[in-house]
């Protein structure tokens, strides 16, 4: 089977984040059926429709033979392993991991939207995935890089290189 390249959106605001973030990279990189292609530099951001500390993320490219549904199961079994709760609708969090795009799969599912519904209006998912991935294109919406102007007034800051 031809694995599929996966952009999966890392995000933390409580605890040591950044550790955090680092500990869900080397998880992601230890799934079966699946490779660890690239991580996007860590950046910081505020909140979005949410309250807490300032937010570490970044954006892992995963080539994975996985399906979308199996690739979903791991990502919440790696948050869970990192206490996340879900409370409440942008609750901070120990980890988000949240798949971005699944190759060029576009799928409406309950639970599992691909691309996320929600990519092309956050500077912290934009800026990581555009890094990794400077011609990406959204599979209805067109090149992801036209979506930058939407984004200008969230305030971001690329951190340097991981440590």
């Amino acid at each position: 089977m031809t694995p599929t390249r996966c952009y999966i959106g890392l995000g933390a605001n409580l605890g040591d984040a950044l550790a955090t973030l680092r500990q869900a990279v080397d998880a992601l990189g230890r799934l079966p059926h699946s490779r660890l292609a690239a991580v996007s530099s860590p950046y910081r951001t505020a909140p979005i429709d949410s309250s807490g500390p300032d937010y570490f993320n970044a954006v892992a490219a995963l080539d994975t033979e996985l399906p979308p549904r199996e690739l979903l199961q791991a990502l919440q079994a790696i948050e869970a392993a990192h206490g996340r709760e879900r409370p409440y609708r942008n609750a901070p969090r120990t980890l988000d991991l949240d798949m971005l795009t699944f190759g060029e799969v576009v799928l409406d599912e309950p639970g599992l939207v691909l691309p996320h519904p929600r990519l092309q209006e956050r500077a912290f998912v934009l800026h990581p995935l555009l890094e990794l991935a400077p011609a990406i294109v959204h599979p209805t919406r067109g090149p992801l890089s036209a979506c930058l102007g939407a984004v200008a007034g969230q305030a971001i800051e690329r951190l340097p290189a991981w440590q």
